[in-house]
């Protein structure tokens, strides 16, 4: 009866020509057979291996077969091996009673018949087989969803690693914007002025600079409009809190909905990088409600503490219930992977009708978001 060439089997017999007949009984089973003369020396055995069985000696001198298999049992990993003890005496039933308290599973009566020793050891083989064959299935599970989620932290690490290149490149190009741009519209609008002053004798050309200067005018605009949109002036100068008034007041102004800011008074603007993931998750969630909501008005909150509250809530359309956690929108995913990177949590909750409401928290401690490293 063939079995895993994996698996051992322990034979404790003090009588060394017991031991080899059992070796030789137990040969076609395949597995590998490993001796010991004392129950002391069954003990270093199980300490150096895992055994799909072990045969006990009831009678051994020093150690019994019973209290080895006692101390057996103590050992984390020999806690469920299968122990059959060998004895002449199956009539003592206080023995045997000591037997199973010991641990033992099955008794074997000498002198031992190897059709019977076979067919016994064979199902705990087979069943050691299956169960390292389930742990290994377990173990590989384990390994792949270790991998897995490996893969997203490292996924989630370069998404805010990108997001916080983005970032930079932003405040670079409305730095340039507003600058270069600005100033040389600004100079520009000057040297216009001057030569209007100097032509002041001719109706057309002092008609003519005006309307340049208007036009000027309206680029210079369009110049802060498309700067502030990169990165507000307000963020970096004063703050998030300033920062979340004036966009409210800009979504208004822009869309017509009314907007209100509430901000804590007693507000601590945290670190930079946080600042500026609030501030561009409430730029997303009002550009949302502009979008889909149809909403009159939205209130937005802001407080902070040990951790930093953001809610939006509007009385438009409603999101529908689920929606938010099941949506592939790529607008979903960014607003929760902007706030996983910090820790932080983001619900959305609405009824058809009644408007949606969605909270922020985000912790607020230095630990800065996880960054890829390349």
């Amino acid at each position: 009866m063939a079995s895993s060439a994996n698996a051992s089997v322990l034979v404790v017999d003090d009588d060394a020509a017991n031991r080899l007949a059992l070796q030789e009984a137990l040969s076609s089973l395949g597995a590998r057979i490993v001796l010991a003369s004392s129950g002391e020396e069954a003990l270093r055995r199980v300490l150096e291996e895992d055994f799909a069985a072990i045969l006990m000696d009831v009678r051994m001198p020093g150690i019994d077969g019973y209290t080895t298999a006692k101390l057996i049992r103590e050992r984390p990993r020999s806690r469920n091996t299968p122990i059959i003890f060998m004895t002449a005496d199956l009539e003592d039933m206080s023995g045997t009673f000591r037997g199973y308290r010991a641990g033992a599973v099955d008794y074997l009566s000498k002198p031992i018949i190897p059709e019977v020793l076979r067919s016994k050891l064979a199902v705990f083989i087979g069943l050691h087989d299956m169960n390292r064959m389930l742990s290994a299935e377990l173990a590989e599970r384990a390994l792949t969803e270790q991998r897995l989620r490996a893969s997203e932290e490292n996924l989630r690490a370069l998404a805010a690693h990108l997001e916080s290149i983005r970032e930079e490149e932003r405040v670079r190009i409305a730095r340039e914007i507003h600058d270069e741009l600005g100033q040389a519209l600004t100079g520009l609008k000057f040297d216009i002025g001057g030569l209007a002053k100097a032509c002041s004798s001719d109706p057309n050309v002092a008609a003519r600079t005006a309307s340049i200067g208007i036009a000027i005018d309206r680029i210079i605009n369009s110049v802060r409009r498309i700067a502030s949109g990169l990165r507000p002036e307000v963020l970096d100068e004063i703050g998030l809190s300033a920062a979340v008034e004036w966009q409210a007041r800009e979504f208004s102004r822009r869309t017509g909905i009314r907007c209100t800011a509430d901000v804590d008074p007693a507000f601590s603007d945290p670190d930079r990088e946080r600042s500026t993931a609030i501030f561009r998750i409430l730029q997303e969630l009002l550009t949302n409600v502009a979008r889909h909501a149809n909403a009159t008005r939205v209130n937005v909150s802001l407080a902070d503490g040990d951790v930093i509250r953001l809610r939006v809530e509007d009385n438009g359309a409603g999101i529908e219930q689920g929606k938010f956690e099941h949506s592939r929108s790529l607008g979903f995913m960014g607003l929760r992977e902007r706030v996983q990177a910090f820790g932080g949590t983001i619900e959305v909750a609405g009824r058809e009708g009644q408007g949606t409401t969605v909270r922020v928290v985000i912790p607020n401690h230095i630990t800065q978001p996880a960054v890829y490293n390349a």
